[in-house]
């Protein structure tokens, strides 16, 4: 089937499920293919299931004379392409956002802030690759005023291919660190990857970037852009400073140099955090929300999934930071830590993935850095970090750490709790 009927059949359905757990009745199905498993065989439960049409690449899954099967050559590109159409198709201004750290709360708060005044769609979760970008683009309505894509990479070439299926008109790069580095072969390659959406904004009519006017990796690869900025320095579009971390951030922000302060106290824990509300301050004000809307709007929001919370239990305060890790954010999440102003600090680390070759010296660094804290206990969870230098208490998964903790209860600490989620950390904070 060719893509402009396709999309007539589109625009028919409810939405579109990859799933066959998950059909909405009316729903279009696409059999995607994955490492074990392969879409087609599954798209007659689909149909079985709610979906009106079954989009495949294998004809021996077609019932005959059933025309809610869908042909296609390949069913991942066609959602690509799809997904494209329906973006030129719908029209709405798109505001991009990659980065190493941050980009997903930075797009919650964006959208958080955006959607006291427009009618918002933003990316859910972390669906930020070749199939999640698609997806969101598809749940796109005329309705909509603006859209907030996430777009992660771990590969060279990846923000490339996903910026020419959304199509940004504005993009926002958080921030860029030491990440994925395994994909991208050295911290040059990811600046080089990330700078791939300041690339494609350049071959845009009247596109806009919202860049942290702090971060010189940043500054020095946004040549040739009309740049909204924002920062420390007063004379920016929007600028702040910090004026509490102890332990949920507080910060002020104005409007140029003689514009009115406003005082935010957000629920966010950590001041790497301070950028990522400033930026959001930036992007709605920039898209006219009131001050007093913004302010209430970053200050109600409450972290998920792992990302910074904080949470008191009958025996430890726990700052739970599990969703990821690498370098960078390590790093800020450990000097933020040593700031903060608690007794009886204890650290549980666990591997930071998809490092490659700098692994070793990485994880060693953390370890380092580390032994100049004021930390009374420290646990360091799986095989990069047990092959570090170190003297502290090792584990070999986080199986192992529950099996300590059912035995050898902690009280009375204030615990961070930081690593890839791959590590599973998530999984201790019952048992603390």
């Amino acid at each position: 089937m060719e893509l402009p009927e396709l999309y007539q059949i589109f625009l028919k359905c409810n939405t579109v499920t990859t799933d066959s757990r998950n059909c909405p009745k009316n729903s279009l199905f696409f059999a995607l293919k994955g490492e074990s498993f392969n879409g087609n065989s599954f798209a007659e439960k689909a149909l079985s299931c709610g979906c009106a049409y079954a989009v495949i690449d294998d004809a021996g899954f077609a019932k005959e004379n059933d025309n809610r099967y869908i042909l296609v050559d390949d069913c991942l590109q066609t959602l690509q392409k799809l997904a494209n159409m329906h973006r030129r198709q719908v029209g709405t201004k798109i505001i991009g956002i990659t980065g190493t750290n941050g980009k997903t709360t930075t797009k919650e708060l964006i959208s958080a802030a955006l959607s006291q005044s427009h009618h918002i769609l933003c990316t859910q979760g972390n669906l930020n690759n070749h199939i999640g970008v698609p997806l969101t683009l598809l749940r796109l309505k005329t309705e909509h005023d603006l859209a907030v894509i996430e777009m992660g990479a771990s590969h060279p070439g990846d923000i490339k291919f996903l910026v020419n299926i959304a199509e940004p008109d504005y993009g926002i790069i958080t921030n860029v660190g030491k990440a994925h580095l395994e994909g991208f072969g050295s911290f040059e390659g990811v600046i080089k990857t990330k700078c791939e959406l300041y690339d494609y904004l350049r071959t845009k009519e009247n596109s806009t970037i919202f860049i942290h006017h702090d971060n010189p990796y940043l500054m020095d690869i946004a040549h040739g852009l009309n740049k909204i900025e924002y920062g420390n320095k007063d004379t920016l579009y929007i600028n702040g400073h910090i004026t509490n971390n102890s332990p949920y951030l507080a910060f002020e922000w104005k409007a140029g140099k003689d514009g009115e302060r406003h005082q935010v106290q957000t629920k966010l824990i950590g001041d790497y955090n301070f950028p990522n509300a400033l930026a959001a301050v930036t992007i709605s004000r920039f898209f006219g929300v009131e001050p007093q809307k913004i302010d209430n709007a970053i200050a109600t929001y409450v972290p998920q999934n792992g990302r910074s919370q904080m949470e008191q239990t009958a025996k430890n305060l726990l700052i739970i930071d599990a969703y990821n890790a690498n370098p960078t954010s390590m790093m800020a999440s450990l000097m933020n830590f040593q700031r903060m102003d608690f007794s009886h600090k204890m650290l549980i680390l666990g591997d930071m993935r998809e490092l490659g070759n700098e692994s070793m010296a990485e994880h060693q660094k953390i370890v380092d850095f580390i032994k100049t804290g004021n930390f009374e206990k420290i646990w360091l969870v799986g095989s990069q970090f047990a092959a570090t230098k170190n003297h502290y208490r090792n584990f070999a998964d986080a199986k192992e750490v529950v099996k300590t903790l059912q035995t050898e209860e902690l009280q009375s600490y204030t615990i961070l709790i930081k690593g890839s989620n791959g590590i599973k950390l998530s999984s201790i904070v019952a048992y603390l």
